[in-house]
Formats: C-alpha cells, structure tokens, sequence
C-alpha cells in the first residue's frame, strides 16, 4: 500500500520561537539606548475562562522578551464609562506604550465605543478607526504608520515563510469578513499584490471560491468548513479557526479546516493549535515595541 502524502506542516511555534529572540533583541535595545521598558496594559472584563487563559498567555510571552505587562481585572458589570475613565487613565500614563482590551466584552458594553477610546498609538491591536483608516488607504511605513491588527500580520507572516517575500500575482481566497482577521488581512494581500477572493462561511458554492486557490485562509468559526475536496493540490492553508468541539466525550481544539483529510493535498498547512495562535501573540508583543517607538520618538 502506497503510503498518503502529508502535507508539510507550518510550524508556528518554531517560526514565533525565531521571531520572539529578535523581538527581546530590541526590547535590550530600547532599554540601553533609552531607558525605558515597552509596556503592555492588559484589560479584563469579568471572569471568561478563555479570556482569562488568552490574558494569562500574554503576560507570560511579553515577561519572556524583557517587556513590562500589566494587568487589570475588572467585574463584569463594571459601567461603560467607568471602563473608559480606565482607559483614558492609560491614555496618559506615560509608563504605558500599548494598550489590550481583551474581548469579547459583556453585552451590556458597546465594544466599538470602547475600541475608540483607546489612543490610536497605543492601540496595540489595531482596531482603532484611525489605524483601521492608515491601512485602508497603504499608510504601513513610517513613524506615523498604521498598528495593524495582530492576527493578519501572522497569517501574512507564514504565509512569506512558505512563499517567500514576493507574494505578487498569489491567488488567495480568505474565508472571513470579520474586522479583527477577515478585512484586514485582505486590504494586506492587496498590498501584496496578490490576486483576493473574499468568502464567507454563507457564500454559496464555497468551493468554486477555493478549488484554484493558491492559498487558503481561514477565519470563518466552523469546524470542518473546508474540507479537501475544497483544495487543489500543492496549496497553502492558514487555518485561524479556534474552536472547541467534543469527540467521544472529550473536549479537542480544532480549526476551520478538516486538518486529517486536507492535509493529504495541501502542500503547507498550519495545525490548531500551533499554528497562527503563537505568531498572533509574537506580533502582538512587535505592535507593542512599535508602540513604543512612536511615543519615545
């Protein structure tokens, strides 16, 4: 029996590990050459466990690189305003370069008037409509360049780890409209001059829309949307799905992608966990250091 081909397996932890030594190299630079430590301040609203593990996760990569992070709780029915004054406190702290509000928030918050709260150059995720506008329109160079959001950076990152860093002419079908991975990743590949088709985990005939692919990005939060018979042969596949599913009565994390059977045509694939997950945090702490830059500058 001739034994099924695999495809080669993105390695997102190692590709992090590499990115992570650079980044606590100009964290050591920053240090000496100005005297001062890049700081993270971390929002929590309330007492998600995920939440609590993403949070817990981030403290512990910006400690490992030298940075300074901190972190405040809050209830759960704290006041919209109260969560603003917090914010605005931040704002002005100098001591402060980058600052996370973890989401999702609770319902009774409006998440877009918090988001715009924050100082655009301490808007560590990019979410901002300020840094949103600079990418919608290429400002990515720069001191006054956009903070793009962490999750795109990744996927763009290992997708050059594959491709190399001319991405022209690549056609890319990115499965995902959210503001946090699907449009931002998009305005990047156009900046790429890669060739976009944009799906969701609605558009009929998603297939049609991923069959000639080069490359495959997922971001759509369904287990299992796409599936081999969805991939040509040789592709690259950025699987940014978490989602938590039960297999015979145990919890397992997956992804978007059928990662057994896809993996026996993809060329590249990203496994979950251990894929996007630990570049998006790498990126997190570089957002941060630029953060850094621009208000020591």
């Amino acid at each position: 029996m001739t034994e099924q081909k695999i495809g080669q397996i993105i390695d997102g932890k190692k590709i992090a590990s590499e990115m992570r030594k650079k980044i606590a190299q100009e964290v050591s630079d920053i240090k000496k050459n100005f005297n001062v430590t890049p700081t993270l301040a971390v929002i929590l609203v309330g007492n998600d466990p995920a939440s609590e593990v993403y949070v817990s996760n981030k403290e512990k990569s910006a400690h490992s690189v030298g940075m300074n992070s901190i972190q405040f709780k809050l209830a759960s029915d704290i006041g919209e305003n109260e969560l603003i004054t917090k914010i605005h406190e931040l704002n002005v702290d100098k001591k402060v370069h980058g600052i996370l509000v973890q989401l999702p928030l609770p319902a009774h918050i409006d998440t877009r008037k918090i988001i715009h709260s924050i100082d655009p150059c301490k808007d560590v995720d990019g979410f901002h409509v300020i840094n949103v506008g600079k990418l919608s329109i290429g400002e990515i160079d720069g001191k006054n360049k956009a903070i793009i959001p962490c999750t795109p950076l990744a996927c763009l990152h290992l997708l050059k780890e594959v491709k190399g860093k001319n991405l022209a002419g690549l056609k890319v079908t990115v499965v995902g409209s959210s503001n946090i991975v699907g449009r931002p990743l998009v305005r990047l590949l156009m900046l790429e001059s890669c060739t976009v088709r944009i799906a969701n985990r609605s558009t009929i005939d998603l297939k049609s829309e991923c069959i000639d692919a080069d490359a495959i990005i997922v971001a759509a939060g369904k287990p299992n949307l796409i599936s081999a018979d969805m991939v040509k042969k040789s592709s690259i596949i950025i699987d940014v799905g978490i989602n938590r599913i039960q297999v015979n009565g145990v919890s397992k994390l997956v992804g978007d992608v059928d990662f057994e059977e896809v993996s026996k045509v993809a060329g590249h694939i990203t496994p979950v966990p251990g894929g996007v997950g630990p570049m998006t945090i790498s990126y997190l702490l570089k957002n941060t250091i630029d953060c850094c830059m621009k208000l020591i500058n």
